[in-house]
């Protein structure tokens, strides 16, 4: 007989948290060369996020959006929901908020 395996773990059939990433600042003169600005905002859900997100980016906001989907938090943030991350681009910097959306933001009924 098979053991089921407690929610979060890995194995296990949980759907993953809702996030929203959105881009709220940005440092630098220049323009995003992948035209990314201020304001744009992206769902990941389960799969890459909508719309795309360029690699750099994507690749520094990858720990955050795995512990947001999987139901972990960053306790020392003011809100533990939330966490913010420069873009690694030295020349024009983005400043991305990751975000988990609550759970009837989930659900695809609402």
């Amino acid at each position: 007989m098979q053991q089921q395996q407690p929610s979060g773990q890995p194995g296990s059939r949980t759907i993953p948290h809702k996030i929203q990433i959105t881009i709220i600042a940005k440092e630098g003169k220049g323009n995003c060369p992948n035209g990314h600005k201020v304001g744009d905002v992206f769902i990941v859900n389960r799969k890459s996020p909508t719309p795309p997100l360029c690699l750099a980016a994507l690749f520094n906001l990858l720990n955050p959006i795995r512990i947001f989907e999987g139901g972990g938090s960053y306790p020392h943030y003011p809100d533990p929901d939330s966490y913010q991350m420069l873009c690694p681009d030295i020349g024009q910097r983005m400043l991305f908020e990751v975000r988990r959306l609550p759970e009837e933001a989930d659900d695809p009924s609402h």
